[in-house]
Formats: structure tokens, C-alpha cells, sequence
């Protein structure tokens, strides 16, 4: 079962902590969206089929709600997921965003998972409403400027193999090419090629993009070994995890768990 806790709610926006625990692989019984929102996930895998399109969602990427939208979900990877759902009023998108948003995901950047973790924190130390609101609108309109036009349907069947890619990585993201061109079944070089042309990242850079994701969950969550964070990520070392992190983000480790010193959410 679902847990929702509402960490802001005020003029026509609203930031939401989403537990899910996870579930079958199946899909489940169709939803209809009541409104707008953005979602961003920071843990788990899952798959998501809205008005017949399917996509994969894990760390980094972030989907759109629109209202009537009837949505599926399929559990990916074991242990549940958690995300972050910003629900918007119709006056608020209309202030953001002209027309129709992304059926698919959309692939975030450093500075807005930056934004996203900062703003959770703020909500979970219960900052000033009117100044919270300032950072979640500003927040939600930087994750509008991700968008771009979709891409063309894809009559080689690549994205489909390039999601299946992304699955394997959400469930270890240890793995290196060789291993996760064996488990899609395709030859390392043809997954490299098509890889870089879906996401315009190479596996190494996706992957570590990845690991740095988790590595924000956990850090917002309270972690303070940087130590053991490095080793459950298969970082090489601390000095591994802080040169990945800052080339990423920008910014050290210690700093963000500086940054995102909050109260765990029991």
C-alpha cells in the first residue's frame, strides 16, 4: 500500500513523500489522473503505461500527470520505490508550461535533482510557507524546462531495448556494458551505439549518473558515513564517490550532506 506524506500544501502546489513497497510484476488496474503533477523518482524501478505509451522510471528521470490520464504500473525491481510528487493547480502549469506535457519521462539534469533534494529538505524542517513556495514553484519550473519535443516512434524496437537496459542498471547498478549487453541480448558495441543515441549519455556516464542519485537518497535520508556509502555503491573507495559526485553535481559529498541535513521521515 501506498504511504503519502504531505510535506507543503499552499497556493495551488503541494509536495508530497510517496513510499511504495513494491508489487507484482504485472499491471496493475488502470488509474485515471485527477490532476497535474511531477514526478521524480529516487529509488527503485518501475514501468508506467499512460493512454498506451510505456516507459521505464527509475532515478533519472522525472514524468508528467495530466488530468483524465489513464495510467498503469508494472513493479520493476524488488524493494519498493520511492518518489517525489509535486502536484500542481491548473493555474500553475498554465503559468509554466504551453500545451500538451511529455507522455514520457524526461531526463533530468544535475541542478534540478540538486533543487529537488534541497527543496525536500526545507519542506521536512517545515521552512517559511511563503519562501517555500518560492523554491517549489521555481523548482517545478526548472523540471518544465527539461522537456523537449518527444522523439519519433521508434520502428527498430531501440528504445524498448534501451529501456530494458535501464532496468538492469536500476536493479545493479554495478554492471558494466559487457554484462548488461549479455542480459539484453544485443553485442556490446551495437547497446553502446544505441544507448548514447536515446539518452545522449554513454552506459558509464548513465550508470554513474545513477549511483549519484542514490547517493543523494541516501544522504537526505541522514547516511553519515561517506565511507559505507561509497562501499554499498560500489564506489572504489570514499575518494571514488567524492570525485564521481563532484563532477556530477558540482559539489562534494560532505557538502551535500551538509546541505541535506534533515529529519528522517519514520
Amino acid at each position: 500500500m501506498l504511504k503519502k506524506t504531505v510535506l507543503f500544501e499552499s497556493r495551488g502546489l503541494a509536495l508530497v513523500d510517496v513510499r511504495c513497497p513494491g508489487g507484482p510484476p504485472e499491471w496493475s488496474p488502470p488509474e485515471r489522473a485527477r490532476g497535474h503533477g511531477l514526478v521524480f523518482v529516487r529509488s527503485g524501478c518501475f514501468r508506467r503505461k499512460v493512454d498506451g505509451v510505456e516507459s521505464v522510471l527509475e532515478p533519472n528521470v522525472v514524468y508528467f500527470e495530466q488530468p483524465g490520464q489513464e495510467e498503469q504500473i508494472a513493479h520493476v525491481v524488488a524493494g519498493g520505490e520511492a518518489c517525489t510528487w509535486v502536484s500542481l493547480s491548473k493555474r500553475t502549469v498554465s503559468s509554466l508550461w504551453d500545451g500538451e506535457l511529455p507522455l514520457r519521462p524526461v531526463f533530468t539534469s544535475p541542478r534540478v535533482d540538486v533543487m529537488h533534494r534541497l527543496v525536500l529538505s526545507r519542506a521536512r524542517q517545515t521552512a517559511h510557507p511563503d519562501e517555500l513556495a518560492e523554491d517549489l514553484r521555481e523548482f517545478a519550473a526548472s523540471a518544465f524546462d527539461l522537456c523537449r519535443p518527444e522523439q519519433a516512434p521508434d520502428t527498430k524496437g531501440h528504445g524498448e531495448l534501451v529501456d530494458s537496459a535501464r532496468e538492469a542498471l536500476a536493479a545493479d547498478p554495478t554492471l558494466g556494458l559487457a554484462e548488461i549487453a549479455r542480459q539484453v541480448c544485443v553485442s556490446p558495441w551495437h547497446l553502446s551505439r544505441i544507448f548514447r543515441r536515446q539518452t545522449q549519455e554513454t552506459v558509464s556516464r548513465y550508470r554513474n549518473r545513477l549511483r549519484v542519485r542514490l547517493a543523494l537518497e541516501r544522504l537526505a535520508e541522514g547516511e553519515e558515513s561517506l565511507a559505507r556509502l561509497a562501499a554499498d555503491l560500489s564506489f572504489t573507495d570514499q575518494a571514488h564517490l567524492s570525485r564521481v559526485v563532484r563532477r556530477e553535481l558540482g559539489t562534494t559529498p560532505s557538502a551535500l550532506r551538509d546541505a541535506l541535513c534533515t529529519v528522517r521521515i519514520q
